[in-house]
This record gives structure tokens, sequence and C-alpha cells, in this order.
């Protein structure tokens, strides 16, 4: 007989109460969502004027062609207030905008550059903040008139080790933005866009001639940019760095640097002459439509790729830049080449193919340069760098001109941002497709598995091996590889955005927690908290997968009494409740005492922290080695969290016998989160669902239902056996008889 699990009336949380906490919810956020403000607003309404710009008295209104807002002093106009994520893309590794508020005067000279909001996790806990907001303070007095007469030509870069791309991100989000704010206002005597009656131009397709590499080099096709060791000391020389000056590169002045050179590959000649006809073919189903590809070919102690990129990847050493736009490129939008098919081409140790996206700007008939960076150890984990400039200039022969469209004067439409943050994480969705696969690959496996738990569960081994298996999956794909590790922060974000104005965008940016926070609302209507806690939660599969090591070498087992076992689940209810509180107040005060999760430390930053945050984890990881799950039973805000919504799940999978719990104790002293209660019933709020109840439930050997069914069958068995042995020896008895009397 199967009987449904229950939970404990004194654990029940009434329905009035959540009922009252989503109402009072909704009343805090409904208001500011019906009255959504540009970025700009809300962090001018944050930050006083003086402290952005000294001596300022206050700002005007933000006005409604342009996210500027104008700086007074008394009545002077000072200059303008702007957010560098209103006018480009900002997203850095947390897959959220880093905001830099900008003052700029009407010379076109930055002010001030002020970091006012970031979610940056290797800022956030492994690089003190104060770097950046000082780097973000040294661009005071950039010359955004002279960055635009000398096309771009660039300038040295304080990039702070450890942080390389994230600065790169913000250095090119201040830049961009200040030049598009300039043209836009015309400060400084640049001329405000407007529009344009010269012709267009495009590739001409037709023009599919193979040259030879001396040719393509007298043209201009291949552009090349040579350094030699005498110009690298010099240029560090200049910087005034004295410890990079005393590291200087060894060998002879005209010893070669780096010898690098670039070409426009998908321009048909010119590609076909490079790649050959083959490898051009490639070439073009590789890309899309709209998109273009350079090559880089280099040669020289120097590397333009360097290694850094395979670990978050992003090629940091180089960048395409063409007027105010530029394009790094991602490990995604790279491809090697073997040899170049040109007659007379040298040989080079790298030549690469990358695509331009399609969405970036990018103009084939106008100028643009390739950025490189430069670097040069100047301590044992510190490094400075400098950049230098191989501009491009495709030769008109390739070029035919196109019928102007009619355009109207450049304004930037209040909804530029949102459609670019549209075409981004649609980008970031086409370029994670094989990491989306494997995950819906693995939720489709879960789900079977809860579907079909009967068949699983059959056999003891082969499901231990299956949820190991799963576990480390888990751990390493989800966790250490794809940083998907759902948090509370996750929670607390989506109540900011609720407050905010709530946007799609922001979510879509990271599609494996995107994926998995879908799935998670999904199971929790089925089966609870347990679906993702017991088998999709890193942190978890690291705490579950340490444990069975712990076991494998005999460490002993801790068993708390029921009594104080039952006391400590409110732990992590009153935790989250707390942070829910807080988060109601202050976001980013909520974040930081969300600390009591280890996650960020364990999974997302792998231990690469202080030593206060490892010494937590290594106390939580240290009492789970005794105490299996311990941080999941008493700790986790996040698995609170999900056990609230979870009582509402439609269906009671679990299946149990009548006497479980009275007199059967066994599913209940194996349960690893003592998550059934001694009277047998299972609490759906701490059920991990592991199965392995329901692998006991049908155990011949484990459960005594099980055992006396087995006992009974194996009893009739050798009763029809017995019986059987019987008839024959009668049926053969006469037949014998007769024969020893005949």
């Amino acid at each position: 007989m199967v009987v449904i699990s229950r939970t404990p009336s004194w654990f029940r949380i009434p329905a009035r109460f959540l009922t009252a906490l989503l109402v009072v919810f909704t009343a805090l956020t409904g208001a500011a969502i019906a009255n959504g403000k540009p970025v700009l607003s809300r962090f001018i309404a944050k930050v006083p004027v003086g402290d952005l710009v000294k001596g300022a008295t206050s700002y005007g209104s933000v006005r409604r062609d342009l996210p500027v807002a104008e700086i007074f002093k008394g009545k002077q106009s000072l200059g303008y207030a702007f957010v560098t994520s209103d006018f480009v893309s900002t997203t850095g590794y947390s897959g959220k905008p880093i905001h830099v508020l900008v003052a700029i005067d009407q010379q076109g000279k930055l002010l001030r550059a002020k970091l006012v909001k970031h979610s940056e996790p290797i800022v956030l806990v492994g690089i003190p903040e104060r770097k950046i907001k000082a780097l973000t303070e040294s661009y005071s007095g950039f010359d955004v008139v002279a960055e635009v007469a000398e096309s771009g030509s660039g300038h040295d870069l304080e990039i702070i080790s450890g942080a390389t791309v994230t600065v790169m991100i913000i250095d090119d989000s201040i830049i961009r933005s200040s030049i598009k704010v300039a043209r836009a206002l015309g400060l400084g005597g640049l001329k405000a866009t407007v529009a344009s009656t010269d012709p267009q131009y495009v590739v001409d397709t037709k023009n599919t001639a193979i040259i030879d590499w001396a040719t393509l080099t007298g043209e201009g096709s291949v552009r090349k940019l040579s350094l030699d060791v005498g110009q690298i000391n010099a240029a560090f020389e200049k910087t005034g760095n004295l410890r990079a000056i005393k590291r200087a590169e060894p060998g002879a002045p005209d010893a070669a640097y780096i010898d690098m050179n670039t070409a426009l590959v998908s321009v048909p000649s010119i590609g076909r002459s490079l790649l050959g006809d083959a490898e051009f073919k490639n070439l073009q189903n590789w890309l899309e439509d709209g998109e273009q590809a350079i090559m880089l070919m280099g040669r020289g102690r120097y590397s333009f790729k360097g290694s850094g990129y395979v670990r978050g990847g992003i090629f940091d050493r180089i960048q395409l830049i063409q007027d105010e736009n530029s394009v790094r490129f991602r490990d995604r939008q790279h491809r090697r080449i073997g040899d170049i098919a040109a007659d007379g081409a040298p040989t080079f140790t790298e030549i690469d193919l990358f695509k331009i996206p399609a969405d970036s700007g990018f103009d084939v008939s106008k100028p643009w340069r390739i950025q490189l960076l430069v670097q040069r150890a100047t301590g044992p984990v510190e490094k400075t760098f400098i950049t230098f400039d191989l501009g491009y200039n495709l030769p008109a022969k390739y070029l035919v001109p196109v019928q102007s469209p009619n355009v109207t004067p450049a304004a930037l439409p209040p909804d530029n941002d949102s459609e670019a943050r549209a075409q981004l994480w649609k980008r970031i969705w086409i370029e994670k497709q094989v990491e989306i696969g494997i995950l819906l690959t693995m939720l489709l496996i879960l789900t079977g598995a809860f579907f079909f738990q009967k068949q699983v569960t059959v056999s003891e081994r082969a499901f231990f091996w299956f949820r190991m298996s799963f576990l480390t999956v888990t751990l390493v794909f989800i966790g250490w590889y794809a940083n998907a590790q759902l948090s509370v922060v996750n929670l607390m974000a989506l109540g900011a955005s609720l407050k905010e104005g709530f946007t799609w965008d922001a979510f879509l940016l990271d599609p494996l927690v995107f994926i998995l926070w879908v799935s998670v609302a999904t199971a929790l209507l089925f089966w609870g908290r347990g679906a993702f806690c017991g088998w999709l939660c890193p942190f978890g599969a690291l705490q579950e997968l340490s444990n069975r090591i712990a076991r494998f070498f005999k460490v002993p087992q801790w068993t708390l009494p029921w009594g104080l076992h039952e006391r400590l689940w409110p732990l992590k209810y009153m935790i989250f409740l707390g942070l829910f509180g807080l988060s109601l107040a202050s976001i980013p005060l909520a974040e930081q005492y969300a600390e009591i999760e280890p996650f960020k430390t364990a999974i997302i930053l792998k231990f690469q922290r202080g030593w206060p945050f490892l010494l937590f984890v290594a106390v939580i990881l240290g009492a789970g080695l005794f105490i299996e799950r311990f941080y999941c039973r008493y700790l986790c805000p996040l698995g609170a969290a999900l056990a609230i919504p979870g009582r509402m799940r439609m269906f009671d999978w679990l299946k149990r016998y009548k006497e479980c719990g009275s007199p059967c104790q066994i599913c209940a002293h194996e349960c690893f989160v003592q998550a059934i209660h001694p009277t047998g019933e299972i609490n759906p709020n701490e059920c991990l669902s592991c199965l392995h109840c329901q692998v006991v439930y049908q155990d011949d050997h484990k459960c005594p239902v099980r055992i006396k069914v087995r006992k009974s069958r194996e009893k009739i068995a050798r009763s029809n056996a017995q019986s059987a042995e019987a008839r024959v020896k009668f049926t053969h008895t006469p037949k014998t008889l007769a024969t020893k009397e005949s």
C-alpha cells in the first residue's frame, strides 16, 4: 500500500502569510515599474553634482533627444553629464553593464569619470574596488577632440593585472561614449553628425582576381606593423615607470620584437589570394550575412594572441577600432590558418582569422586599425601596458558605389540601447550553443530519471554511479566551467529589476543561468526544491562528492539528534528573510551579506579569494565531511527561498508503505539529509530528491516490506519445489517395484 508523505503541522507556512508577503512586495515595486527612468536619471539622483565636478551646484534636466544633463555652477554651464551605458555596450564578465558617470566640458575634455555601479565578480571580491575607481579618475582631462582629430590613435592604458578585460571594457566605454556625446553636441568645435550626401561604398564581389604577396603589400591590401626591441624599450621609457624601465627587453636594439600584418580577407580577391580557393569557401560558409573577417599574421618574440584569452574567451591583446566603435574578438570568432597561399608570402608563426559581427557597425569602406596591447612584467604579478596601432584602409579598387539612402540627422533615440542589448544577448546565445545543448541534455536526462524513477532506482549500484556521474558533471561543467551557479543574489537582482523597470534583456545575457532558473521554476511545480538543490547545484554537488570521498577514507559520520536537527532547520529561513528585508532597503548591502553563500568563492572564483573567504568555505566543507550536506541542511538561503514556493508542487512522487516509520526506520536512517521524520513522513521542504528512499523502497534485502514479500515468495517457491519433488517420487515408485519383482 502506498501512502502520501506529509509535512509536520508546525512547519507549514500559512497561506495568509505568503499572500501578505506578496502584497507588500508588489506594493513596494509596483509604482517603480510604472515609472521607469533613464539610466542617467538614476545615477545623477544618487551622485551629488559637487562630487562629480568640483564647484558645480546643480544638474539640468535630462534632455529628451539625448540622455545627457547639463552641469551648472550657478547659471554658468560647465559641461554635460552622461552615463556610458546609455551610449555603448558596457557588458562585462558578470553579464551586467558597468556604469561610469562622466562629465565633459564645452571644449570636449573630460572633467571627471566616476565608476558608479558594476557587478564584476573579480572586482567585487578579488581586486580592491579603489583600484578600478582610481583608474576611472585618471581620465580627467582626456581630450576627446584630439582623439577624434588623430583618428583614434590610442593612448596608454593603466591596466590592472588580473582584470585586463574589465579595464578594457571600462576604457572603451568611456572613450566611445565621450566621442558620441561630443559629436552629438558639437563640443570643442566638432560638427554634429548630419545626413550624408557622399556616395556609399560596398565590396566589389565581382573582383576575384588572385594577386601575389608583393602586389598585396604594395597596394595596401596587406598592412604591416613592425616593432624591434629598441622601439619597445624606448616606448616603455616614455611611460616613466621605473620598474618597467629596469626590466628592459633583452637583445640587440634592432632585433625583431613583433612583425604583425593584417588584411580584410572577406574581400573576395584578397581572401582568395591569401587563403586559396578551398579555405576561402570555408570562410564564406563560416560568415553569416553582414559579417566580415580579417586575417592577422605575426612572427617575432611577442604574440598578438597570447594565452590569457583561453581563460575568459576574449583576446585581450588586440582589438579592432573604427571611429567610436571597437570590436573585441572572442574565441568563437577565431580560427587558425596553416599557411598563406599567396605567391612570395613570408613564413609566419601565427596566422589567424577573426570574425567581425554584423551588428558591430563596421564599415569596410572606412579606415580602421588594429590596436596591439604590449605588456611588461613589473613584479611577481604586476604588469604595465602600452599600445601600438596598425592602420588599414581598403584600396578603392575593391569598392563599388551604391545608391545612398535618405538619412535623417543623427540622433540617439532612447531605444538604441535596448536594441543593442537585444542584439547582444542574441549573439551570446548563438556563441554558447554547445553549452546550451549540454545543459538541455542534462535537464532532459534528469527529467526522465524523475518521471521513470521506478525503473532508474531498481539497481542500487547502477543508480549510485549514475548520481555520482551527474553530480560530477554539475560541479565541473555547470559550476567551474560555465559559472552558472544560481544564487540568492539572482533573486535580489530580480526584485531590483522589478523596482527599476523589468526587462528580459538583463536576464537573457547569461543563457545558462536563465535556462536553469526556468527549469527551477518548472521543477518547483512538480518536485519542489529537490530537483535543483539535489542535482543541479554545483556547490551542493561539491559537498556531496567531498563527503563521499571522506566516507571512502573512513571519516566518521555524525548524525545529530532529531530534536536538535529539527530545530536547526529554521536557520536558513531566518537568513533568507533577513537578506530579503535588507534587499528592500539596499540591494548592495544585501549583496554584501549574501556572502554567507560560499558559492562565489568555491564555484565562481574557484577559490581565488582572500583568506577570510577561503577559511569560511573550508569550515563549511569541513563540516560537510562529517555531516553530509551540512550547509544545505541548515544555512543555505537559496534553498530556503526555493522551499517556500516549492510547497505549491502538484504531485507527491515519492512512494511510501504504510509501515514506513511505524515500525520501520530504515529510510529515515539512510536519508543523508535526515529529511524523513521518525514517524515516516518526508518533509518536502528539506528533501533533496536524491531518490535513495526509492532505491530502498524496491530493495528486497533492506526494506522489511519487500523482505517479507521476498521471503513469502521464496517459501511458496520452496513449497512448490517440494511438492513437485514428491510427485516425481510417487510417479516413479511403482515402476521401480515392478522391475524388482520381475
